[in-house]
């Protein structure tokens, strides 16, 4: 009879764990990033008031009888399920989709999270606002003039330097893939006239910067050898109205042109229209194959170099494009003559106006000089068993001797899930189920206390047969 009492009890305590649990879970129903728990029971030691026997040749065999002494907490699962996303549009907040956990650092002390409600400080350090924890991942590193990302180094802190400036860079490439109209009428080789020579030019421009971020405006004016169908002469001007003027020079080779060297070359087509070869005015030609690269040089005004007062002198490629290629180079067809597509790697100074985050965690800072640059990468973390991670609170989680460790590494990499930017992960709380649940766990609470009265009559009856 008091087996019964002690069952009663254990069944109470129990259930109420269970019940503490479920009212966590409709507590957090509107939590960041929550993951809710789960209760599974298990019956416990057994009284056994006779043991099994085996058949004989005379009877059969006999089952143990036992007596069950109660019931306890089996487990108390975290159910790692993928919440619903929502949309917010801030650009700090993240949300995972699949597997992984965000990196939080507190001093030297790890967290993990789901909560992607992330915010930026004063010094632009990508961190939560509710506690100050500071977001894991790499920073990107300049390598010659280029932003890498290695992710194989040790996480650090993100920053985001919002206002920050962005150099000027000075032009180094212009690639030219222009069309010269193979319709325009030939120029005499003698005694041409002024509008046969300028019905036969096509000019074209593009702004090109010094290192100063100063604009400069490269001119290349194209007009038809007099007496040639395929070939075209190319004067190349920087600041056509500048006076002083620049002393733009052009030449094939490694070495720029002197100031005062010639400013001219000689551009030759197949009767395919694309490209064959290319000479400088110093009679220097290209050869039959490869890209056609032209070095440019001029002078930047109201600037000096060295001790002499010189104007600084400035080299950039002209790209023409590869022999015998057409998508990005120089072509003769019978269509309009075009620019379509000139592009140089130029700009002027910038400051950081905005920045984004994609799938893989990668952001890239946008400048009003109209660049982008890669700024850094979100590290995720996964774990072999991410049910054994201790809940530190504050949404956060601990590694734990069952949860293995950490496995640092980029979005969509070894099974990690993908980052979306602007959204939030919201708590996996079912209130439909949490709603039965508790229902459940009411009902078994009440059974049992039904047990433990029944049990008390019982006692009662015996003390009253004395009576």
């Amino acid at each position: 009879m008091m087996r019964s009492l002690y069952a009663g009890v254990s069944g109470l305590q129990n259930h109420q764990t269970r019940m503490d649990v479920v009212g966590n879970n409709i507590a957090n129903v509107n939590t960041t990033g929550f993951k809710k728990g789960r209760v599974n029971f298990q019956d416990m030691l057994y009284q056994q008031l006779a043991g099994a026997a085996r058949p004989t040749e005379d009877l059969g065999g006999i089952n143990p009888k036992e007596v069950g002494l109660g019931m306890s907490v089996a487990s108390i699962d975290t159910i790692h399920l993928q919440g619903s996303l929502q949309t917010t549009g801030v650009q700090t907040d993240l949300a995972l989709m699949g597997t992984g956990f965000f990196v939080l650092k507190s001093g030297e002390n790890s967290f993990y999270t789901r909560a992607g409600n992330f915010g930026l400080d004063n010094q632009g350090t990508l961190v939560n606002p509710a506690n100050g924890m500071r977001v894991q991942g790499w920073m990107a590193q300049d390598l010659d003039g280029t932003p890498f990302l290695d992710v194989s180094r040790d996480l650090e802190d993100l920053i985001i330097p919002v206002g920050s400036k962005d150099p000027a860079r000075a032009t180094t490439n212009v690639n030219f893939a222009c069309n010269l109209d193979k319709r325009i009428p030939q120029i005499p080789e003698e005694n041409p006239t002024p509008q046969q020579i300028r019905e036969g030019t096509w000019r074209s421009a593009i702004n090109v910067y010094d290192s100063f971020g100063d604009v400069h405006i490269l001119q290349v004016e194209f007009t038809r050898v007099p007496g040639t169908n395929n070939s075209w002469n190319a004067a190349v001007t920087v600041d056509p109205a500048s006076d002083p003027p620049t002393n733009a020079a052009i030449g094939l080779g490694e070495e720029a042109p002197a100031a005062g060297g010639p400013a001219v070359f000689t551009v030759n087509f197949g009767n395919d229209g694309l490209l064959l070869s290319a000479a400088d005015g110093e009679g220097n030609e290209s050869g039959g194959e490869g890209e056609i690269v032209m070095n440019v040089a001029f002078d930047v005004l109201n600037s000096t170099a060295g001790d002499d007062g010189a104007p600084v002198r400035q080299v950039f490629s002209l790209n023409l494009g590869e022999v015998g290629g057409a998508a990005r180079a120089i072509t003769q067809y019978a269509q309009e003559s075009s620019t379509k597509a000139v592009e140089q790697d130029g700009y002027t100074m910038g400051y950081l106006d905005n920045f984004k985050i994609d799938q893989n965690g990668i952001i890239t800072g946008v400048f009003s000089n109209g660049t982008n640059r890669t700024l850094g990468q979100v590290a995720l973390a996964s774990f072999a068993n991410q049910g054994g991670l201790e809940k530190a609170g504050e949404n956060t989680f601990v590694q734990s001797t069952n949860s293995g460790l950490a496995n640092i590494g980029p979005a969509r990499v070894a099974g990690k899930g993908k980052i979306i930017a602007g959204t939030l992960e919201m708590s996996n709380v079912d209130l439909a189920d949490q709603f039965v649940d508790m229902i459940v766990t009411q009902r078994g609470f009440q059974a049992n206390s039904r047990t433990i009265q029944t049990a008390d009559q019982l006692l009662q009856e015996l003390l009253t047969l004395k009576r």
